[in-house]
């Protein structure tokens, strides 16, 4: 339907994106709110300093009394960190020196940056921005005997797939300074988390992103504990779209067997396009009684108009889009009705109030003795039904 849908810079208009970041959150939800997105926002992770922690000072010292062969920075917030606790401490000159006569490898280019504040040069950085890659890259130089100083980035979990670095390194024969800069911690209130997973499970959202391989790992474990999971990841693998900032991020959802889109660079700003380019393809999009319909999380577009619709209503118009033109029984719209009702009268007075919500009630068919479709144009119709044959 060439010329159909918002104009270019309203690309989400309709469409409903749940956020999980801890960090630069606002800054991503501009992102999608100047394409017209509804964004509702739930840290599935919290990000705790370790500014007072023995272990860090352990590492520091040792790092300032030995300076590493080698040092791994892996990002950005981190590494600033590791600089800024040093600093209070009164250690920043001592440790700015054992740096500097250390190799220094980042991840990315956020390490990258947090590097060359501190006035420090890296050496190499993979082209990836993975973990992985660097690993590889210390392995094929040969890391026995050598003394490796990681700047770590955050707990890990069952569901997370990333090596762990250290462990790797140590197998390979070198000395490892662990350097726990941050952590990654549950959300301390789950409730947000768990009106976001709900959500997800009921496809009233339209996608769900993650900018951190953490972020994906408390969201399954909390799906998990409230034993929803099973439905959580039917929908990211179905009606909900999940969007990864990266692969390394990606990697937990793939290894259940949910295949989320991912931008070419891992930036928010790509991740953002990445999802205005991909929602709007993924929407169900039919023309029913003469008017052009497009079905999101919590409303439809008719003719490019936004209408809000109840949760009655939109299980029944997602139930009937699922079959476009096909006629779906009584029965099974009310099945779909929120509530868990048994009155058969409930679905006539929800097919009404769907018209009238719609302002289209020709879109809406009545077959009689049988149920309700979607009143596709004839040719539309045909092409529908030749799909459900095959």
């Amino acid at each position: 339907m060439s010329g159909w849908g918002p104009p270019s810079g309203d690309e989400l208009r309709g469409f409903t994106v749940g956020i999980t970041a801890a960090r630069r959150a606002e800054e991503f939800a501009t992102l999608l709110t100047r394409r017209g997105a509804d964004v509702v926002h739930a840290p599935a992770i919290r990000i705790i300093p370790l500014a007072d922690d023995t272990e860090l000072a352990r590492a520091t010292e040792e790092v300032i009394a030995d300076p590493p062969d080698v040092t791994v920075a892996t990002t950005g917030i981190g590494f600033r960190g590791w600089m800024g606790v040093a600093d209070g401490w009164g250690r920043a000159d001592q440790l700015f020196t054992a740096l500097r006569a250390s190799r220094i490898l980042v991840r990315g280019p956020k390490a990258k940056g947090a590097v060359r504040a501190a006035d420090l040069r890296e050496e190499w950085s993979p082209d990836s921005e993975s973990s992985a890659e660097l690993l590889d890259h210390l392995l094929a130089e040969g890391v026995e005997g050598r003394r490796i100083a990681v700047q770590l980035h955050g707990t890990s979990t069952q569901w997370e797939t990333v090596p762990d670095f250290c462990a790797v390194l140590r197998a390979a024969g070198a000395e490892v300074i662990a350097v726990p800069v941050y952590r990654w911690m549950p959300p301390e209130d789950y409730n947000a988390v768990d009106r976001l997973i709900e959500s997800v499970a009921s496809g009233a959202l339209d996608a769900l992103s993650f900018t951190s391989a953490p972020a994906v790992a408390s969201i399954l474990e909390r799906a998990e504990e409230t034993g929803v999971l099973e439905s959580l990841l039917q929908a990211l693998d179905g009606t909900v779209m999940a969007a990864c900032v990266g692969p390394v991020t990606a990697a937990p959802l793939e290894a259940v067997g949910v295949r989320p889109t991912t931008p070419g660079r891992a930036r928010l700003g790509s991740l953002a396009r990445q999802i205005a380019d991909e929602l709007p393809r993924r929407a169900a999009q039919v023309r029913a009684g003469g008017h052009d319909l497009s079905v999101r999380g919590n409303c439809v577009v008719v003719d490019g108009e936004v209408k809000p619709l109840s949760p009655a209503a939109m299980a029944l118009v997602r139930r009937l889009a699922e079959r476009p033109g096909l006629v779906v029984s009584r029965t099974d719209l009310l099945a779909a009705l929120p509530g868990g009702s048994e009155d058969p009268h409930a679905v006539e007075t929800a097919i009404a109030r769907l018209r009238s919500h719609l302002g289209v009630p020709k879109a809406v068919q009545t077959v009689v003795k049988r149920g309700y479709r979607l009143a596709l144009e004839p040719a539309e119709y045909e092409r529908v039904l030749e799909g459900s044959r095959a």
